[in-house]
C-alpha cells in the first residue's frame, strides 16, 4: 500500500492506460476483512455502445459502509464492486455526455466503467473546491452531515454539538458545518491522541478526547460540562450510552453509523443501557439513511460552496494513490487510518 496523504493530493502523470482493472470481493470476511478478500482483475479497457461513454475513473471512495455490504446478501462474488467515483469521459456514444466532461458515478473500485447518461452526473467548475471534494465534504460523506444536522438533528444557532467517530470523514464535516450553522461548541471524540489534537489544533474542535483513555460518558462530561444540546452518532453501543448521559433535556441525536459492530454483524454490541434517559430528558433519537434525502444536494452546494470559494473551508482527507492500494485503503478506515474523507487516486486530476 502506497502510504496515505493527508491534505491536498499531489498530482499524478501517466500514459494512457491498455488495460483496466476491476476490484473484485472473492469471500465473504470473518470480522475485519483482509486483501485475501478480494482480487484485482485486469482486463483490455471496455468499448463504448451506442448510447453509452467511457469513463476513465480519476478517483474512488471507500466508505465504513461498505463492510455491510460484503456479507451475504449484499456484493455478489466474483462481480466488480461498486463505490462512489469521480471519472473524465474518454468516448462518447451518446448526446447527454462528451469528451472531458467530469462526473459522478457509482461505478467505483475499477479504473474504468462504460456508463449511460442517466447513470451519472456531470459535475460543475467550482472554484477553490478541488476534485476529490466531490468525495467528500459536497459528496455522500458532506450529504450526511448535512442530512444528519439540518434535518434529524435540526441543529439551531447557539446549541453544543458532539460527534463521534470526529477525526473520520463524515465527523470532520460534521464539526466544520455545525460551526458554520452557528453551533457555540463542537466536541468530538476519536481513537487517538495524534487525532484528538488534529480535530483542535487544526479542525477548530473546542474539545475532544479518546475514547481509549477512560470512561466515555466521564470523559465527555470533563470537556462538555453544560452538556449536550446536538449529537451525531456514528459508533453506538457504549459510546452511545456515554452521549445519552450528557445530553441536555429537548436535546436531539441524529443516528448515523453504528462502527462498533461492521465487522461483527452477528454480535451487535450492547444496547445502551440508559435508553429511558431519553424519556426523563425528553431527547429525541432519530436514524436516518442519506440515500434517502438525495434532494438535499443543491441545498449542500448552495450552503458550502461559498465557503469553500473563500477559504473558509479545506477538504480534509487522507490520499492513497493507486488502484492497487484499494482494498488497503478500505481496509484502513476500517481500522481508523484516516484522518477525515479515505480516498484512492487512479487517475490524474489535471489531466486535459
Amino acid at each position: 500500500m502506497t502510504a496515505p496523504q493527508t491534505g491536498p493530493s499531489r498530482r499524478t502523470t501517466a500514459p494512457a492506460a491498455r488495460l483496466a482493472t476491476t476490484v473484485h470481493q472473492v469471500a465473504r470476511p470473518t470480522g475485519m476483512p483482509t486483501p485475501a478478500d478480494f482480487a484485482y482483475v485486469e482486463h483490455p479497457v471496455p468499448t463504448a455502445e451506442p448510447g453509452t461513454a467511457l469513463v476513465e475513473n480519476i478517483l474512488l471512495s471507500v466508505d465504513p459502509y461498505m463492510r455491510e455490504s460484503m456479507e451475504e446478501g449484499g456484493w455478489q462474488l466474483g462481480t466488480p464492486l461498486e463505490g462512489r467515483s469521480v471519472g473524465r469521459v474518454l468516448h462518447s456514444r451518446t448526446p447527454g455526455l462528451a469528451p472531458g466532461d467530469l462526473v459522478f458515478h457509482r461505478a467505483g473500485w475499477r479504473t474504468h466503467a462504460v456508463l449511460t447518461a442517466d447513470e451519472v452526473r456531470v459535475l460543475p467548475r467550482v472554484d477553490g473546491a478541488p476534485l476529490r471534494a466531490w468525495l467528500s465534504v459536497l459528496g455522500g460523506t458532506g450529504l450526511t452531515a448535512y442530512t444528519g444536522l439540518t434535518r434529524a438533528a435540526r441543529l439551531q444557532p447557539g446549541e453544543r454539538v458532539f460527534v463521534s467517530a470526529a477525526a473520520g470523514g463524515v465527523g470532520t464535516a460534521v464539526g466544520r458545518f455545525a460551526r458554520l450553522m452557528g453551533a457555540s461548541a463542537v466536541y468530538g471524540s476519536a481513537g487517538s491522541a495524534a487525532k484528538v489534537e488534529h480535530l483542535v489544533r487544526n479542525l477548530g474542535f473546542d474539545g475532544a478526547f479518546d475514547y481509549h483513555d477512560g470512561p466515555f460518558a466521564e470523559q465527555l462530561a470533563r470537556i462538555a460540562p453544560e452538556g449536550i444540546d446536538v449529537g451525531f452518532e456514528n459508533v453506538g453501543g457504549s459510546q452511545l450510552e456515554g452521549l445519552i448521559a450528557n445530553m441536555r433535556e429537548h436535546g436531539r441525536i441524529a443516528w448515523c453509523g453504528s462502527i462498533a459492530q461492521y465487522n461483527h454483524p452477528d454480535r451487535p454490541p450492547a444496547a445502551p443501557r440508559n435508553l429511558y434517559d431519553l424519556v426523563h430528558k425528553a431527547v429525541r433519537l432519530e436514524g436516518f439513511l442519506v440515500r434517502h434525502h438525495r434532494a438535499l444536494q443543491g441545498e449542500l452546494e448552495e450552503f458550502l460552496v461559498p465557503h469553500l470559494r473563500s477559504g473558509a473551508v479545506v477538504p480534509d482527507d487522507t490520499v492513497v494513490e493507486g488502484v492497487r492500494g484499494t482494498v488497503d485503503a478500505f481496509i484502513g478506515v476500517l481500522r481508523g487510518d484516516n484522518t477525515g474523507k479515505m480516498i484512492v487516486q487512479v487517475g490524474d486530476p489535471e489531466a486535459k
